[in-house]
């Protein structure tokens, strides 16, 4: 087959997901690799902006972890972890409310819109998109989200624009903003919206039998499946709190959730518009009829 031909095919195979998939909500909550990487990040942004294009309504959820820290040392502050979750002190709030509001979300929307998409940045703070209270004071300024008002990211996508949110909340048992986990933020947005697909981008293949082997990837996960997995310990670390993201996502009417690694270019494509499923999708269990 010559590359014309596989490359009317492949636009072909996309078709009936197109048809399928426009006019929907699909969440990306983006991080890892993927942001760190110059051609990645690249890849993912035009990934958006086609999808965009072909009537598919994107909101993009994002972190900043490798900025923030990089930020911390440059002023002598010491990044310090508790459980896999940043220690939010005030000043290290600071940083993360300028870091994420700031540098990083208006990055990724100049990029979005120097390659022909219109995007604007949103950060949880803004028309209170995100309320939350503190998850525990062991972590810091750590929020739980408590609420959620999707309305400013509704006008964005009604208007036609790519909503870039940042996961900076609004404190409602004190007077400070809170730093809240990139994943939660994204599936509770999802819910909110009621997306049709949430997809968390991170730096492993999706959930592996055997950590060490790729080829054990599991492509299906069904919400039944997730305590049995995590008792064998195939869900470990981690991969634990993103499971249970994708869990709380599906029992609150998103209708898919994808895990899928963001080291490989192009991989929400692949995994949206063709046959050739490449991460670890959630499902909720079917029930007898």
């Amino acid at each position: 087959m010559s590359s014309h031909e596989q490359q009317a095919q492949t636009l072909v195979e996309a078709l009936p997901y197109i048809q399928k998939y426009t006019g929907k909500t699909v969440v990306i909550k983006y991080g890892g690799s993927a942001m760190t990487s110059d051609t990645l990040r690249r890849s993912v942004m035009t990934d958006i902006v086609l999808l965009t294009l072909v009537g598919i309504r994107v909101v993009v959820v994002h972190g900043g972890g490798p900025e923030i820290s990089a930020m911390l040392k440059m002023i002598g502050h010491e990044s310090r972890f508790v459980d896999g979750l940043r220690y939010t002190d005030a000043t290290t709030m600071d940083i993360v409310q300028a870091i994420l509001c700031g540098k990083v979300n208006k990055d990724l929307v100049a990029q979005l819109n120097r390659l022909g998409g219109r995007a604007v940045g949103l950060c949880g703070l803004d028309g209170q998109l995100f309320q939350a209270e503190q998850l525990d004071e062991k972590y810091g300024l750590v929020g739980s989200i408590t609420t959620v008002n999707p309305a400013t990211v509704q006008n964005a996508i009604q208007s036609g624009y790519i909503p870039v949110v940042s996961t900076v909340a609004q404190g409602v048992d004190a007077d400070t903003a809170y730093n809240i986990n990139a994943d939660t933020a994204a599936a509770k947005l999802a819910e909110a919206l009621g997306a049709e697909k949430l997809i968390l981008l991170t730096d492993v293949r999706g959930l592996l039998r055997d950590p060490g082997d790729e080829r054990t990837l599991i492509h299906v996960v069904r919400t039944q499946d997730v305590p049995t997995l995590v008792a064998d310990g195939i869900i470990s670390g981690g991969m634990i709190p993103k499971m249970q993201c994708c869990v709380d996502a599906i029992h609150s009417g998103v209708e898919r959730v994808h895990i899928l690694d963001g080291r490989i270019p192009h991989s929400i494509l692949i995994e949206l518009l063709s046959d050739e499923g490449i991460g670890t999708m959630m499902k909720k269990e079917e029930t007898a009829l």
